[in-house]
């Protein structure tokens, strides 16, 4: 069995489409396909039911899923520990973030961190888009995890493998360019039905995408929104929408430094915004000297 088809199967597991998974793991429909089926294959049973989208497990798929994460996950881990093993460097503490934490949040809350400086270590930082930083979880290349959470919203460390505690709240709203004259918002979610307005939004990649899905925040605005435009990076959707070019549901804590100046306005009211969570992850299984000190700084504090 490839190690590859565990990956391909989790990737299924979390997006429902075979399309985007595809997409995901960089190869083509067709090729994901023949590789989910070579997996079904092996283990002998579906592991899918395909009659709706988007897909989901067979109770034999529910079976079989955490032993794929956990098969992973030790896999890599024990890989990364090797590989450890060989250096002749000082301890180091890996963290994944996600793109928008790793420049507005991490920077100030490592200075927060009482106590830090006793635990001697390098902290090695990936800043990277939600589904990246799942693998890296997954494949024990990172200990921890920075994110934005949300209750409705999945991911693949939503299971009893990991532990997280809770390090801050944030704030998604819609946002976009003034009008020329200052007078409002160039696009207003509240606008007429039979008015327009241009969607910048975040690509299936992106946790802050996956927890607007899941909270259906652009269905809920009652607006006639159309996608335009999207990506996973969060400044990307601001700066696009600092220039006129639509609506995008961002962080506050990304965009307050905007509002305050008035490059950018409020496009909707306080039922349009959406409540998020800034949390820390890490795996249940024992970590390095150094990650299980952090962890014992991070999970007193909060």
């Amino acid at each position: 069995m490839d190690t590859a088809w565990l990956e391909d199967f989790l990737a299924l597991v979390d997006l429902g489409h075979f399309s985007r998974a595809a997409e995901q793991r960089n190869i083509t429909q067709p090729a994901f396909s023949r590789r989910v089926r070579a997996l079904e294959d092996w283990v002998g049973t579906p592991l899918f039911d395909r009659h709706e989208l988007p897909v989901t497990l067979t109770a034999a798929g529910e079976s079989f899923r955490p032993l794929a994460e956990e098969t992973l996950r030790r896999l890599f881990q024990g890989r990364e520990t090797a590989r450890e093993a060989g250096r002749l460097s000082a301890a180091t503490v890996r963290i994944a973030a996600t793109q928008t934490l790793s420049v507005s949040f991490f920077p100030n809350w490592v200075r927060t961190i009482a106590g830090f400086e006793r635990i001697q270590a390098t902290i090695d930082l990936t800043g990277a888009h939600m589904a990246a930083c799942e693998q890296m979880m997954l494949r024990g290349e990172a200990q921890f995890l920075l994110c934005h959470d949300h209750p409705s919203s999945t991911h693949m460390l939503a299971s009893e493998q990991f532990l997280s505690v809770h390090l801050g709240t944030d704030v998604l709203l819609p946002v976009c360019a003034p009008r020329p004259d200052r007078s409002g918002p160039l696009f207003e979610l509240s606008a007429a039905p039979d008015t327009m307005v241009p969607l910048l939004s975040y690509t299936s990649a992106s946790g802050l995408g996956r927890i607007l899905s899941s909270v259906q925040a652009v269905e809920r605005s009652g607006a006639s929104a159309k996608p335009i435009f999207s990506t996973h990076l969060t400044s990307v959707l601001v700066a696009m929408a600092r220039d006129g070019h639509g609506v995008a549901w961002a962080p506050l804590s990304v965009v307050a430094d905007d509002l305050e100046r008035g490059r950018l306005v409020r496009a909707g009211g306080p039922q349009h915004e959406v409540a998020v969570e800034i949390r820390l992850y890490r795996s249940r299984a024992r970590q390095s000297p150094a990650a299980e000190s952090l962890w014992v700084l991070v999970a007193g504090a909060g």
